[in-house]
Formats: C-alpha cells, structure tokens, sequence
C-alpha cells in the first residue's frame, strides 16, 4: 500500500499499538490483571486489548455500572499504556456467551438463530429489531462513558465490535424474518459493488451463480446466499452500532474476524457464518462505512496460509491489523512479514499472561516471542515514517533457510542467520545459554537513504556491497583479501534508541572486530543505526587498479 492509513491516534498524532491481548476473565481479576500489566511490560509493549461485558455493564436492563472500567482506566494512566475495549456484546465466537441474564432468558422478545432442523441456536439472530436496540443502548452508554472519562487522557484508543460474530451451529438463521430477507432482493449497494469488482471469491461466487444484476439472494449467489445474506446481516448490524457508538465518541471501531481458512471450511461449522472470512469481504466493506477497519485473527502458523491472510485483509480501504495471534514458535518471524511486508498498523497476541513464568520473568520457551515484540517497540518511529514507502525489509527466516539476499538502492544486501562471530561479549544473546531458544533470525532493514540504514531484530548479521558491474566487483575484490569480507566500509554503526519526536540517541559505538564481519543484530542491542561510506564508488566509474589501492590504503590507514 503506497499510502498508509492508520486509524489509530493519541491526541491527533499517530499511534502504532503493540502488545497482547488479555484472557476473557482477566481484566476483571486483580491477580490476573496485574500479571497482565506485568506481560506488557516485559515486552516493552505500549497496548493492552481487554473485554468489556454486555453482561457486566447492564446486569439489570436499563442499570449501567462502569466501576470496573474506572479501575482499568486508572491502571492504564499510572503504567502509561493504553486501552483497546473489546465489546463483547450480541456475539461472542459465534454464541451468546456475554449477554446479560435478562437477555438469554427470554427468548421470545431477543430473539435466537434457528437451525435447519427448526431448534433455536445458543445464539441471538441479527434479524431481530429487539436485540439489536438493546445491544445499541449498552454500547452507547459505554460511549458515554468513555467521552466522559476518557476524551482528555485518550487512553482508550479504539473499540472492537463484537468478537469474532456469526453463527456456530448452522450455515444461516433459518427463522421466518431470515427466510424473508433471503427471499427478498439484494440491496442496491451490493449490486453496485459487484459492478466494479473485477476478480475475487465474492466475484467469482456470483458469476457462478450466472451474474444476475438484481434479484434475490439465492438466485445472485446460488449455493452461498445463506452466506452471503448473513453475512451483509451482521455487517450491517455492526455497522449500525459502529454508527450509533461514534455520533456520541468519535473512537476507531473495528470487527475481528475467525477465519475461514481452517478445518473443512464449512461456515457454522469450521468458522461461524456470517463473518467477515475473506470470501465476504468485499460484501462486508460495502455495509460497513462506519466501521474502520475489519481485523483477521490469525492463528495460522505455516508461511504460505499466514501471508495470504495478510494479503487479503490488507487493502486500500482496509488497512492490516491483527488483534490476536498465537504466542506459538512460529509468530517471532510471522510478526516481522506482517508488518515488513503488508504494513500492518498494529499487532498482538492472545493470553500475554502466558509469557510470565512463576518469578515475573519471561517464560524461556517464550523469549523469541518477546524479544521480537520488543523489537518492535524500539522500531515504532521508524515504522511510523516509513511504512508504505518501499524501504522496509523483512529478514524472516523459514527452515533450513541459510541466506537472504536483497535489492537495497546503491547496495546489495546478504543476510546470514545465527553465528557468535564478531558480536561483543555484552550480546552474546540467548544462544549460548542452555536452556534458552534464540528463536529463527528475523527482524526489518530500514533504508532511509542510499547510504543510511537502521536494523531491529535479532540472530541475524548483514552483509553490503556496492552495486557494480561484475568485472569491477572483481576488481576490487583482487586489491586486498580483505575486500572479500569487508565488502563495503561504514562511517559509523551505532546501537540505540529513538526518543522523545523520534530522535536517535547512540547507547553506544561499534568499531574494529565487531564490524568485520557485517552489521550484526540481536534483540537486547535495541537499533542499529548504520551509516556506509561511499568509498568504493569510484567502481562504477571504472577506477583503476592503482586508484582501487590507493582508495583502499586510505580508508584503512587509521
């Protein structure tokens, strides 16, 4: 995406969230929240994502209590971090777990999904005008609440809509005001997006279906209109909250997503139907104006599953954030090609109180996890700046991948992974330790200028080399062995941190054998900033071997 869009702010300036999301009962267990805050800190993270309860907030219909979130805004301020609230309203996973007692027992008034077989699901319809103006009239309050509390401190900085909404247990609602939406015509505005989209699964379902310009729902979408009805249903629903929620507290509001990329991809059965899984994705854009953005959680763990999610959800008009993923082995590197490759705005993993172990340390099977997080964190102004731009690199190491090449301006870039050679003895990093994973080498390379970078990650170095012609690569590889592994000589490369507008602040200057043997990186060095001479530019002109030894005794006569 050439232009970024970041919806997250504080006070007017943008702001990168980074951290983890709490278990569903911890933000109200004082243990369990402390544990959380605790979490965060270790990953020098800046964001805590905590559920808010329908059933919570309005234990009696029309009686609001916000006592718990007092409490939560008042630990947000005095550990400097922020909020992202989780309305976990008429769904939840695709059930009705967090409904207020009032609510589940009466079935008559808010009305539930109904199977095929005709029995009522665990789950509330969303084509029912009573639920929904009770769900509307809790989330307001909670607006309210928030202009009230919060619109000076901003540390609330968005609210998720639901959590993961739709039906577990049926592909649609199959009760009589479903039925009749699904028997009515599609709505103008879907048949007007269809116009326009040239390819897609959403496209590719309703030319299957014979392309049908109006209509209703079975005869524009065949076999999937369940689907597809549901799914518009949903949307428009949380569009309408979205809607009500921000004419009371303009805040971000976002729909996560239970992808439908898993099992056997049946929907009410894999995934709840009606999500936002990316066969619906352009439908669900089209009915929601007044959401921001629609956020995939993504538990996939190979490569190949995990970039494609990321490809799809991140779009123009929908810019990647990805509110929950797994602390497993493999999200160290997935991080990094979320947010290198499809400049995610925003990133955080489920359960962050896994990450402390029994001392209030980090767990060690969980230390790549965190030191990539804490990667992250130092690197938010430079992601902040240059996202979007093409000047971003991912360093992510899949198995039995040795090396990785790049195509920086100016430069050619090799990246090896792992090796203690040439490091200081102050970060020789977990690898020596035995009971300790460093984790697969990952990280990003920033290339502000032809001959500036600035590396985060960790067990990786890398190598430069002026970009020439090969004749004269070998030419100057024959002035000294030593060109062999110094390929390119360096002005300076600092470790440090960025401060205050974003200013970088040197900890400390690398020089002699921690620079022979390219720019290594490791999780407790913070940033690396390299600063390359161009004393072998003469190359591209065609220097001669006399010059090439003189330029090469001068560089290194100190």
């Amino acid at each position: 995406m050439p232009n970024v869009k970041r919806p997250f702010t504080v006070k007017g300036r943008p702001f990168y969230p980074i951290g983890g999301q709490t278990r569903n009962s911890s933000g109200y267990n004082d243990q369990e929240w402390a544990t959380a805050l605790r979490a965060l800190e270790l990953m020098h993270g800046n964001t805590l994502e905590i559920p808010v309860y329908w059933e919570q907030v309005e234990p009696e219909e029309g009686v609001y209590r916000f006592d718990h979130l007092e409490q939560l805004l008042t630990d947000a301020i005095s550990h400097d971090i922020h909020l992202i609230l989780l309305w976990f309203g008429t769904w939840k996973n695709g059930n009705m777990e967090y409904v207020p007692d009032w609510v589940k027992t009466a079935p008559e008034r808010f009305k539930r999904a109904i199977s095929p077989t005709g029995h009522q699901l665990w789950v509330l319809s969303s084509h029912c005008e009573a639920t929904f103006e009770a769900d509307r009239r809790a989330f307001t309050a909670l607006c309210e609440f928030l202009k009230e509390a919060d619109s000076d401190r901003q540390q609330v900085i968005a609210i998720q809509i639901e959590n993961e909404p739709g039906i577990l247990g049926s592909d649609r609602d199959y009760g009589p005001e479903a039925q009749a939406k699904l028997e009515s015509d599609v709505p103008r505005e879907v048949f007007e997006g269809l116009q326009v989209l040239e390819s897609g699964p959403l496209h590719a379902l309703w030319q299957a279906a014979g392309g049908a310009t109006s209509g209703p729902w079975y005869e524009v979408f065949g076999d999937g209109a369940g689907e597809m009805m549901t799914a518009w249903s949903i949307a428009r629903y949380i569009d309408r909250l979205a809607e009500a929620g921000k004419e009371i507290y303009e805040l971000p509001m976002y729909l996560n997503v239970w992808l439908g990329e898993t099992g056997w991809q049946i929907p009410g059965e894999s995934y709840p139907s009606g999500g936002a899984v990316t066969k619906v994705l352009d439908l669900v854009k089209w009915a929601t104006p007044h959401v921001d953005l629609v956020a995939p959680d993504i538990y996939l763990s190979d490569s190949r599953s995990y970039e494609a999610i990321c490809a799809a959800y991140a779009r123009d008009d929908n810019p990647l954030f990805i509110p929950e993923s797994a602390p497993g082995s493999s999200n160290p590197v997935r991080m990094f090609q979320a947010i290198g490759d499809y400049d995610a705005v925003g990133y955080a993993f489920f359960a962050i109180e896994h990450i402390v172990d029994e001392a209030g340390e980090v767990r060690l099977s969980l230390l790549p996890l965190v030191d990539s997080f804490r990667c992250i964190a130092a690197a938010v102004p430079l992601l902040l700046e240059y996202q979007g731009t093409g000047q971003i690199y991912t360093v992510a190491q899949e198995t039995d991948l040795g090396l990785q090449i790049y195509d920086f301006e100016g430069y050619t870039g090799l990246v090896d992974f792992g090796g203690t050679y040439g490091r200081d003895w102050r970060h020789l990093g977990p690898s020596l330790e035995p009971d300790a994973n460093p984790g697969p080498g990952r990280g990003l390379i920033v290339q502000v200028s032809t001959h500036e970078f600035y590396l985060v990650g960790a067990n990786y170095r890398l190598h430069l080399r002026p970009k020439a012609a090969p004749s004269e690569q070998l030419q100057a590889a024959r002035v000294n062995e030593r060109l062999l592994t110094r390929l390119a000589h360096y002005v300076r490369v600092d470790e440090g941190h960025f401060e205050g507008e974003g200013a970088f602040v040197v900890d400390r200057r690398r020089n002699g054998d921690e620079t022979d043997n390219g720019i290594w990186v490791e999780a407790d060095v913070g940033v690396v900033h390299v600063l390359m001479s161009d004393i072998l530019s003469p190359l591209k002109g065609g220097g001669s071997h006399r010059e090439l030894s003189r330029l090469w005794f001068d560089s290194n006569a100190n």
